[in-house]
């Protein structure tokens, strides 16, 4: 059965728009049930891994509601963070007060910022939503500065295939409960699975780093492999 929060093309930045507007008030509590409180943890990796430096600026594409944004700046970075939805940046700005990262909205496949400008350029659950992924990783390098790190953050496809099932099924079986309790909706949860098949995961995201020319590209997995960080420093 299809999902009608996923449609390859043209149309596939309008569907996830839609998606993120129907579950931006629940986004962080389904978020803390279906990883367990676990994608807090994999959050602070992220934060560690791109050694934001005090005073010196970073983007934190498809921010959602600010977590790695919010935790950037907490390490003393001046901190963007970008996402297409508007409901998303609703609920960052909500918890920021004024305080902390700016807020931008914009599309994370044409970024609003010159070339070379920043240290760190982060992205988390966002690349496997964008219409091309892979553009989406050209414009990261793109506003990035001579050794600046590169770092995305989402669901991976686990390499050993037993787990890699195990995983799959709770994402197929689960995980839309969670849309259906909270947003009264299973499709809106039972997307992540659909669009999962679809992206190439940590591999494919790691070879178009080594396309782009990054170094000291590396996977490194969370938790066998169900999520993973991609990394690489633009030379």
């Amino acid at each position: 059965m299809s999902n009608r929060y996923y449609e390859a093309g043209e149309q596939r930045g309008a569907r996830v728009n839609d998606l993120f507007a129907t579950i931006a008030p629940r986004y962080d509590l389904i978020n803390d049930l279906q990883s367990f409180g676990l994608h807090r943890w994999w959050k602070r990796r992220l934060v560690r891994l791109a050694e934001p430096l005090a005073g010196r600026p970073a983007l934190d594409l498809c921010c959602g509601t600010g977590d790695v944004a919010f935790a950037l700046a907490q390490r003393g970075a001046v901190v963007t963070g970008l996402d297409f939805s508007g409901p998303m940046l609703a609920v960052a700005r909500r918890r920021g007060a004024g305080a902390g990262p700016s807020f931008l909205q914009g599309d994370a496949q044409n970024i609003p910022f010159p070339d070379g400008h920043f240290d760190v350029v982060t992205i988390s659950y966002g690349l496997r939503n964008l219409t091309s992924w892979e553009q989406g990783l050209r414009e990261m390098w793109r506003v990035a500065k001579s050794g600046a790190r590169l770092l995305v953050l989402d669901f991976g496809k686990p390499d050993n295939a037993v787990w890699r099932a195990l995983y799959f099924a709770y994402l197929r079986l689960f995980v839309p409960v969670f849309g259906w309790l909270f947003c009264g909706d299973s499709q809106t949860h039972a997307y992540i699975l659909e669009s999962l098949k679809h992206y190439p995961a940590q591999h494919g995201v790691a070879a178009k780093m080594r396309e782009m020319g990054c170094r000291d590209v590396r996977i490194v997995p969370l938790l066998g492999g169900v999520m993973t960080i991609n990394y690489g420093v633009k030379p």
